[in-house]
């Protein structure tokens, strides 16, 4: 596994597919190791080898990195800064435009900060061809082949030229071949082997971003003697699930498949109060509101979709790893601990904090605490007990009073002064999954003591992270 640090300038990732192909003449264990090792000794020779070439995706770019990082064109050098790298990245549009818009585009993009690589190995070799011998040998043997996903990320800094990042990237394809060597070995069964499946994992500050190749189609639940191994190494906390599949890293630049936004409100901007400080949810969650799904909820389900919400969280945090519930899972799952009858399935009524604190027991076994505010103008003193929240749980709250529910993502609190902004994620909202319009209309947004009906009382549901690995 490599650790990178992932707060730094560019960060460099390669992908690529290398064939294994072994062919067994003895099903004996020992002889069967034995060769698997041996083709993987030829994988890595492979990439120490000159035919190794990574090309940028999306960009006319080619290196060499065994060859002196030989690259075409010619204007990139062994010595051309990492950075320099990113502008002959071409989007679809620039490639019309041509190479030299394209430099003074790129910038632009988001996700210049990564550059992707493809991993590539020349088939060709120099010197004469000579004429193929053809040999027929007739005998019994086992054949086994298979593809390996290569993954490989670095990261460099602003002074890290391009023979530097070639040459911790060929360190970093080297030792996930051994990982995957590893993995393959481990988890063979018979003459049957696992793909090795390479995953990235963001860590708290300051261990960065970390690679863990895992044996694909072996569930998490198989897999926890390795995540308390790694959870050792890291020095981690035993009650949170870093290393499971879902905690994997999503990369900028890569679209979720699922179409729903994630963490809209990290691109807000943060209020100021004296000596006040932020407290905010902690990971990934998906927005979820009115009319997503082809379900027109609209006026009902508003409470339905915080709880949603709330799903996706500890989904994508690896806790639970069934999908997010549907509206009717959702009233089938009241109907289920008798809070309703069976005639509310596939109605169109609403639901509150304590039924939302059932069903994320019922369906996610996920306990809540329930908290009580006689009338809206006492949530401006409850700062303490949400900071405290967000502070040890860290996951979206539920608010409901009256007839609406919104979800609270976070607070900013002065202890001193007592001032408080609420960070809410409103599932009102009926249009486009479009973020610059959530977030400047305030669909998502910060907002003040009176944003609450003064007179009206809530009911806030504080879901309880599982301790877990």
């Amino acid at each position: 596994m490599v650790v990178v640090d992932s707060d730094t300038a560019t960060m460099f990732r390669v992908k690529g597919a290398l064939e294994l192909k072994c062919q067994l003449d003895s099903t004996d264990a020992l002889l069967m190791q034995k060769v698997i090792s041996r083709q993987f000794e030829t994988l890595r020779s492979q990439v120490k080898s000159e035919s190794c070439v990574l090309a940028l995706c999306d960009g006319p770019v080619f290196i060499w990195p065994n060859k002196s990082v030989h690259a075409s064109p010619e204007e990139i050098s062994p010595n051309t800064l990492c950075e320099d790298l990113q502008q002959w990245t071409q989007t679809d549009e620039q490639e019309s435009i041509g190479k030299r818009s394209a430099k003074k585009k790129s910038k632009k993009n988001v996700s210049a900060s990564i550059v992707n690589l493809r991993l590539m190995v020349e088939v060709t070799k120099p010197g004469p061809l000579s004429a193929p011998v053809l040999n027929k040998i007739i005998q019994k043997s086992h054949f086994l082949s298979t593809t390996l996903p290569i993954d490989c990320v670095v990261c460099t800094s602003n002074t890290d030229t391009v023979k530097d990042a070639c040459e911790r990237l060929l360190e970093a394809l080297t030792h996930q071949l051994l990982e995957m060597e590893k993995v393959t070995l481990q988890y063979m069964k018979e003459t049957t082997l696992l793909v090795p499946e390479p995953l990235h994992f963001l860590l708290p500050d300051p261990k960065g971003l970390v690679t863990v190749v895992y044996p694909a189609g072996v569930p998490d639940s198989q897999l926890e003697t390795q995540r308390k191994e790694l959870h050792q190494q890291f020095e981690l906390p035993d009650d949170r699930p870093y290393f499971r599949r879902a905690n994997a890293y999503h990369f900028p630049n890569e679209p979720y498949k699922d179409g729903y936004l994630r963490n809209p409100h990290i691109t807000l901007t943060h209020p100021t109060l004296d000596n006040g400080k932020l407290y905010l949810v902690q990971g990934i969650y998906s927005y979820h509101h009115y009319m997503q799904d082809r379900v027109d909820d609209n006026g009902w389900g508003c409470a339905y979709r915080s709880l949603q919400t709330i799903c996706s969280w500890f989904q994508q945090q690896g806790y639970v790893e069934r999908s997010v519930p549907t509206h009717k899972e959702i009233q089938q799952a009241l109907v289920d601990v008798g809070d309703k009858q069976a005639s509310f399935v596939g109605s169109r009524q609403w639901i509150g904090s304590i039924e939302v604190q059932a069903v994320l027991n019922q369906l996610l076994g996920i306990t809540s605490k329930i908290m009580f505010v006689s009338q809206g103008s006492e949530l401006a003193c409850k700062g303490r007990e949400l900071a405290n929240h967000f502070l040890t749980e860290g996951t979206p709250i539920m608010i409901g009073g009256g007839v609406l529910a919104h979800t609270i993502l976070g607070v900013a609190w002065s202890e001193t002064t007592g001032q408080i902004r609420y960070l809410i994620l409103d599932p009102h909202y009926t249009g486009a999954e479009d973020l610059q319009i959530i977030t400047d209309k305030g669909w998502c947004g910060w907002k003040g003591p009176e944003f609450w009906d003064q007179t009206a009382y809530y009911n806030l549901c504080l879901p309880q992270r599982p301790k877990i690995i």
